[in-house]
């Protein structure tokens, strides 16, 4: 009965194995000095790219692109990938358009898994296009990353409605997105899911109303600090000029009533997380899918240096 045990025991082991040499995964330590992918695997339906250069080569950045074969994500797809920053290292994931999430198939949900652990003064950067949801769709993302006290992250994960140009809007079944980040002793420092759901909470379009585009942006790390600071003050002009000063953002046409009753086109709010408020969260509602692009590229533009090409 021992062997037997012992026996199931190492079966269980080298399955663990297998299924661990089968996943995607991405690592990187350095090398000579530099940041380096020392491990690269991906299998259908994702595609890991790594370009030699991006950016000066006095940037000590690893950039990988995400990509899925066929353009988006089919019904039924089961990804999951893993991620290892090591310390003092850089890697920006990234990918080189939109997320599509085709229609469900018989109800079947598509899910997309990402494990990440980044390292001691290390930087992990995920800046990708949004994800597209079309009609029917059922999609579940979570993301779950392991930090050190010193570890630097930067997560942009958005959606928009659909597809503006076929009708499209909120018309998906299902969209759930979980992000949490733990210490590595596994103390949870940030735990976050949104839900989007047609079945439970009606038409999901009756409620975002003309918002077109969600996003949330989460920032953490003592690298990230002067980042932080100025998203923090740039979310509160913008809003100030929205909301407490209606006259500047008034056209010739429009009287400050009529301001008032309608809703901003942009609102874009933050808070602080953490120990020591180590980590910002910022939420972000547009009508317009480019507004969220420009948002992107002011507030993240201070990564340039560190990444070595300004994101979006």
């Amino acid at each position: 009965m021992f062997f037997n045990l012992a026996e199931a025991n190492m079966n269980n082991g080298k399955e663990e194995e297998e299924k661990e040499k089968e996943m995607c995964s991405v690592v990187v330590e350095k090398v000579g000095g530099r940041s380096s992918i020392i491990r690269c695997l991906s299998r259908y339906p994702l595609k890991f790219i790594t370009p030699n250069k991006v950016g000066p080569s006095r940037i000590d950045a690893v950039w990988v692109y995400a990509l899925n074969y066929g353009g988006g994500i089919v019904s039924g797809d089961q990804i999951s990938c893993k991620f290892s920053v090591g310390d003092d290292c850089t890697m920006v994931l990234t990918t080189q358009g939109s997320t599509k999430v085709y229609k469900s198939v018989g109800s079947k949900c598509s899910q997309q898994i990402l494990e990440a652990r980044v390292g001691s003064n290390a930087l992990f950067a995920i800046i990708p296009d949004p994800v597209t949801c079309f009609s029917t769709a059922r999609y579940h993302q979570k993301q779950v990353f392991t930090v050190s006290s010193d570890s630097n992250l930067v997560i942009v994960d958005w959606i928009t409605s659909g597809r503006h140009e076929s009708g499209e809007k909120w018309d998906f079944d299902l969209y759930r997105s979980t992000n949490n980040i733990f210490l590595d002793d596994g103390q949870p420092l940030f735990l976050d899911t949104m839900l989007l759901e047609k079945d439970k909470f009606g038409r999901v379009k009756e409620h975002m109303l003309d918002y077109q585009v969600i996003a949330m942006i989460v920032i953490l790390g003592p690298k990230m600090q002067y980042i932080q600071n100025i998203v923090q003050d740039n979310v509160k002009r913008i809003m100030s000029e929205q909301l407490q000063n209606p006259s500047s953002a008034l056209s010739n046409q429009k009287t400050k009533a009529e301001f008032f009753m309608t809703k901003p086109t942009f609102v874009a709010s933050c808070s602080v997380f953490g120990p020591k408020k180590i980590g910002l969260i910022v939420r972000v509602a547009s009508v317009t899918t480019e507004s969220v692009y420009k948002f992107l590229r002011q507030q993240l533009a201070p990564l340039e240096p560190m990444i070595g090409v300004p994101p979006y």
